[in-house]
Order: C-alpha cells, then sequence, then structure tokens
C-alpha cells in the first residue's frame, strides 16, 4: 500500500495522545493539540477512511475523515480530509476540510494559507477578503508592514490580476497613511497592467514620504528611464546619503553603459563606506572596461580582501580574482598572478576549476608543461561539465607546447566516453584542422551540426575552413549564411562571411562586412582580414594602421605573420 508509511505514522501519533468522543473540556499538550483516547474504534474508522482513499473512494473518506475530525477535535485529521479533496480536485470539499481545519487549529499559519488560496482560487473573494482584513486588523504596528507585504504575496497568486489589485486596494484603503500601503497598491496596479494608477500612487508616496528610499525606488521602476533618472537624481540632491537609491543610479549609469558617470557614483559611496563590496566590484569592472587597470587592480583588490576568504554569495569573486590574474599575466608578474587564482580554490567549485585551468597555462608558459598538465589531472570533478573543461585545457597546453598529435589524442581518448559532446567535437576538429587533416575535421563539424543543428558555430567552422583553403566557396558562402543567421551579431561569423566574400572576389562587400565585424570586436585576426581587404583595395596605410593594431594585441598571430610575407611589408 502507497501511503502504509504515512498511516502508520499518523497513527502513531493518535496514539500519542488518547481518543474518545472530544469533550469541551478536552485537555491538550504543549502543541495546543487535543489529548484524545486511542479506541479501537477510531483507528478502525481512520484506517477504513485511508483505505478508501487509496482504492480510489475519495468523496467517501473525506466525509470519513471530516467526521473523525469534529469527534476528536484534532486537526491533523481535518488537515488528511484537506489533503484527500485537493488531491482528488474536489474544491468544495477541500474548503470545508479547510474550514475545519482552520477552526480547530485557529493559531495554525499553515492553516490560514491553505484556507485562503482555496477561497481565492475558488472565486470566494468575500471569504477572503474577510480573512485578509481581520489579519491586517490584528497587526501591532511594527507587523503591519510585514503583513501588508504577505497580504500582497497572497494576492499576487491570483489569475485575474485586475480583480487581485481591486481586493488589494479595497484591503489597504484603511491604512493609506502608511508608505507601504501606498506602494504595494502602485506595485499591484502595475502587474495589474494600470501604468497610470501605478504611476499616481508612487507619485503620492513620494510627494507624502520625501525620505523614503523606497517610495523613489518604485517610482523609478516605474517611470521611463528619463523621468527615472531625474526621479533619482532629484532625490539624492535632498538625500545625499541614501546608498540604496544612489547604487539604483550608479547601476542605471552602468547598464546604459556611462561608465564615467557611474564610476562617479559608485566612488561617492566607497567615500561613505570604504568597504562597500558592491560598489568596489563595479567600480574594478568599470576600470577594466575603461582600460585603467592600475584603478581596476586597486578596487578589485579591496574589494576580495573584504571577503576575508570567504565565498561572495552575490558577487561572482571568481571574475575578480580571474581579471586581477590577468592584470598581473600582462605585466609579466606570473607570481602574482598565481597568488590570486590560488585563492579562488576557497571560493566556489566552478571558480576552482576556472582557476585551476588558469594556473595550468600559466605553468605552461613558463615551460612547466608537465606541472600545469599534473594540475589539471589532479583537479577535482564533479561533473562531465567539469572533466570537458579540463581535458579541453589538456589539449590546448599540448598544442600551444608543439605536441599536437598528444594534443589530439588527449581529446580522441575523451571522445571515446563521450562521443557526442559538441565541445570536444570542436576542439577535435579545431586541432585535425591545424595537423591538416581535414576530411576528420569536416568529419566532427558535419556530426556536430547533425547533433546539435541550431549551434552556429559548426557551420561557421566548417564554411571557414574551405574560404580559408579557397575551396568550394559557394558551400563555404551557404554555411556561414546558415551560422549569420543563427548568430547575426556574431563578429567573428560576421568576418568570415566578410572573408568569403574576399575569396569570391567581391571586396566592397568584403570590406563593408569585416568593417561591421571590427566595430563590433577589434579583435586581430579580423583587424588582419579587413587590412588585407584594404590593400588590395589600394588603401595601403589604413591597411598599416590595422596590422600595427593586430601586432600589437597578437605579435606571434600566424595569419599576421603570413600577409605581411605575402605583401612583403615591414611594420
Amino acid at each position: 500500500m502507497k501511503n502504509f508509511a504515512a498511516i502508520l505514522t499518523l497513527s502513531a501519533t493518535l496514539a500519542s495522545g488518547s481518543v474518545a468522543q472530544a469533550a469541551p473540556e478536552t485537555p491538550t499538550n504543549a502543541d495546543g493539540l487535543p489529548l484524545i483516547q486511542l479506541s479501537e474504534d477510531l483507528m478502525l474508522k481512520y484506517l477504513s477512511a485511508e483505505l478508501a482513499f487509496q482504492r480510489g473512494q475519495a468523496a467517501g473518506a473525506h466525509l470519513a475523515m471530516m467526521t473523525l475530525a469534529r469527534s476528536s477535535g484534532d486537526p491533523r485529521l481535518a488537515r488528511r480530509a484537506t489533503e484527500m479533496a485537493i488531491a482528488a480536485s474536489s474544491a468544495t470539499d477541500a474548503l470545508k476540510g479547510a474550514k475545519l481545519w482552520r477552526e480547530l487549529a485557529p493559531g495554525s499559519d499553515e492553516a490560514f494559507q491553505v484556507l485562503l488560496s482555496l477561497q481565492l482560487n475558488n472565486n470566494r473573494l468575500d471569504e477572503a477578503k474577510q480573512a485578509l482584513a481581520q489579519q491586517l486588523a490584528a497587526s501591532k504596528p511594527d507587523q503591519l508592514p510585514a503583513t501588508i507585504g504577505t497580504v500582497q504575496r497572497n494576492l499576487s497568486r491570483m489569475s485575474d490580476k485586475s480583480k487581485a489589485a481591486i481586493l488589494l486596494r479595497e484591503l489597504l484603503e484603511p491604512y493609506r497613511e502608511s508608505v507601504d500601503a501606498r506602494l504595494a497598491i502602485a506595485q499591484f496596479s502595475m502587474v495589474s497592467g494600470d501604468r497610470a494608477g501605478a504611476l499616481r500612487e508612487a507619485r503620492e508616496a513620494v510627494t507624502k514620504f520625501p525620505k523614503s528610499e523606497v517610495a523613489a525606488l518604485v517610482l523609478a521602476q516605474i517611470e521611463d528611464k528619463a523621468e527615472a533618472a531625474r526621479v533619482l537624481s532629484e532625490f539624492l540632491q535632498k538625500n545625499p546619503k541614501a546608498r540604496e537609491v544612489r547604487l539604483a543610479y550608479a547601476r542605471m549609469f552602468y547598464e546604459q553603459s556611462k561608465i564615467a558617470e557611474a564610476k562617479k557614483e559608485f566612488k561617492v559611496l566607497i567615500d561613505q563606506k570604504k568597504d562597500d563590496q558592491t560598489a568596489l566590484f563595479a567600480l574594478g569592472l568599470l576600470s577594466v572596461q575603461a582600460n585603467e587597470l592600475a584603478e581596476a587592480e586597486k578596487y578589485l583588490s579591496a574589494y576580495i580582501n573584504t571577503l576575508g576568504g570567504k565565498p561572495d554569495r552575490e558577487r561572482d569573486a571568481t571574475q575578480a580574482l580571474m581579471v586581477l590574474a590577468q592584470i598581473a599575466e600582462d605585466r609579466n608578474d606570473l607570481a602574482g598572478a598565481l597568488k590570486w587564482l590560488e585563492m579562488a580554490d576557497t571560493l566556489t567549485h566552478q571558480g576552482s576549476v576556472t582557476a585551476t585551468l588558469k594556473r595550468a597555462q600559466l605553468q605552461s608558459k613558463t615551460g612547466k608543461v608537465d606541472a600545469g598538465r599534473k594540475l589539471l589531472a589532479e583537479a577535482d570533478v564533479e561533473s562531465d561539465e567539469d572533466r570537458v573543461r579540463l581535458v579541453i585545457g589538456d589539449a590546448q597546453i599540448l598544442r600551444d607546447a608543439g605536441r599536437l598529435p598528444e594534443a589530439i589524442k588527449v581529446i580522441e581518448d575523451a571522445l571515446e566516453s563521450l562521443p557526442d559532446n559538441i565541445d570536444l567535437l570542436y576542439e577535435y576538429a579545431m586541432l585535425v584542422e591545424k595537423n591538416r587533416e581535414f576530411d576528420a575535421m569536416e568529419k566532427a563539424l558535419r556530426r556536430m551540426i547533425q547533433i546539435a543543428p541550431s549551434n552556429p558555430q559548426s557551420y561557421n567552422a566548417l564554411g571557414y575552413s574551405f574560404a580559408e583553403r579557397n575551396i568550394r566557396l559557394p558551400e563555404a558562402y551557404d554555411l556561414i549564411k546558415v551560422a549569420l543567421t543563427l548568430a547575426p551579431d556574431d563578429a567573428f561569423i560576421m568576418d568570415s562571411m566578410g572573408w568569403v566574400e574576399f575569396r569570391m572576389g567581391r571586396l566592397e562587400k568584403a570590406e563593408e562586412l569585416l568593417r561591421r565585424a571590427y566595430a563590433l570586436r577589434p579583435d586581430p585576426e579580423i583587424a588582419v582580414h579587413l587590412g588585407e581587404v584594404l590593400w588590395l583595395l589600394g588603401r595601403e596605410d589604413e591597411a598599416k594602421k590595422l596590422w600595427r593594431f593586430a601586432n600589437g594585441k597578437d605579435p606571434k598571430n600566424e595569419s599576421l605573420k603570413g600577409t605581411l610575407e605575402r605583401f612583403r611589408v615591414k611594420l
């Protein structure tokens, strides 16, 4: 029997009290439950009700359980009757059970919530309104904001948001002198589609409570972007120490990519509180975007110091550590980079995997290839995703060390256990292409297309390979066209299409595509391609400028070296 364990549990619970016919003066235990005498008759009726329910006789089971609940005065039996009716989708019986449960356990929040949900779901709005009004009236002044929030959440479950908004407004009318009541009405009006009503309530709240940060923030959420910025700015002029509002104001600039304005507001937060983690983290990332690496290092270092070696659940501490490691690596401070990476081990597992990969790469950069590989081999693996990341990292270390056959073997071994893994197939395709095993590359990429037809990278890689080798250009064009349809804003796919147009002799179209790609992402590889097109169009100075940029970013770039040799250009 499916619920035999549950039956025994409840039977034991009953046995722990007593049962006979409950009298008006029935004593209760410490939990407020009636101490009833367990009798053979009660146990038989209870088990009969459960068995009837298991056999699909829900109505009879519910009635029997309700009778037992009334006679014993035990709310647990009323709760069980309610559960039976809900499971049988009998709204009427469920309401009866919940009402009895509430009567027998008037202090039970669970009984109140179940009854309220049933009333709201079954359009018993007058009953629900009465219950909620009583709940609000019983709240002490210091509890009222929390109670208003609870009422708001309960009504948000209603499918008819317009009716819910009307009901909330009626319930909170006696409490309109409370900022919480006005803002609850404003938020609910917005959800129900009444933006004008929401604005009216929020604006009145800001006027009536000019120092309420919550009122300003709610109004800013409802207003359009320009007006929201004005609301927050004016509030801060009058309340310069309002941290939550200033944080929202700074984030607004951040989301609009207004780096200087965002940094200004976050710096105010730092001036007010030196160890504000949100502001330190944001200033670090904003400084990276502005290419102010010394400032980025200062802010992110301070942020990491505030953590005290503990994980940060609200912000991505791993990202901060990886940025710090990259800054150190860029100035050739490998020991400093490794220090930051080692700290990631104490934060999140994902951060540990990411940091381990980077540490291994740094080890191999110093010539300690096997030491780097050992780090990867000894890393903790909790999922196939982690294992794949480590395997690909291992192969890339071998590739960069000039041990291409070993790198290919590493991926081949992994593919034996994960033959349809997209990331492994793609890495394998890139490695065998580098080894000039073009048939193997094409086979792997076509397998990717078969497994994941919506993945643009397989189409792009195959099409670009054809274009790079100047073969099967119509097919290359078609493949990259599919990739561009799937990812129209991908700069590298746009670069591939520009390169195909170049190979097909359409230089003007190639220039247009490559310029768009370069504007989206000024990558050395795209710069090399655009430079070659411009060179052939006779704009040699522009081409050299792009090639100098590429050389500054990636002096070992093979495409750049080959292009400069073909055109006999010295930068």
